[in-house]
């Protein structure tokens, strides 16, 4: 699902004009993007956790050149889905996912 697909979800399921939902939308990713960049965590209750992890220093082989590399640590975005979320993704029908592979 597109950004321009959610937004036009909530303009037939709510009413709302398209300008409207498409900023709303917008701004809610922009405040999530914002704040991953200062270096907070996004919690969404029932939906799931946009977290900051860090990676250690690691090493690693460069196989073409035959050396040990130094991989820096970094900072980097996930996604943690909720509990809730996982339980109803693991219980829709496989006849409801068929239908969507067939869309794509």
């Amino acid at each position: 699902m597109t950004k321009a697909e959610i937004v036009k979800e909530i303009v037939r399921k709510t009413g709302v004009k398209a300008v409207t939902a498409a900023t709303v939308v917008e701004r809610t990713i922009a405040e999530i993007r914002r704040a991953m960049i200062d270096g907070e965590n996004v919690y969404l209750r029932g939906f799931g956790s946009f977290v900051i992890k860090e990676r250690a220093q690691k090493m690693a082989r460069d196989i073409t050149r035959n050396k040990t590399i130094v991989v820096p640590a970094r900072r980097v975005p996930t996604f943690r889905p909720s509990k809730a979320l996982l339980k109803k993704v693991e219980q829709e029908s496989p006849a409801r996912a068929a239908g969507r592979q067939k869309d794509r």
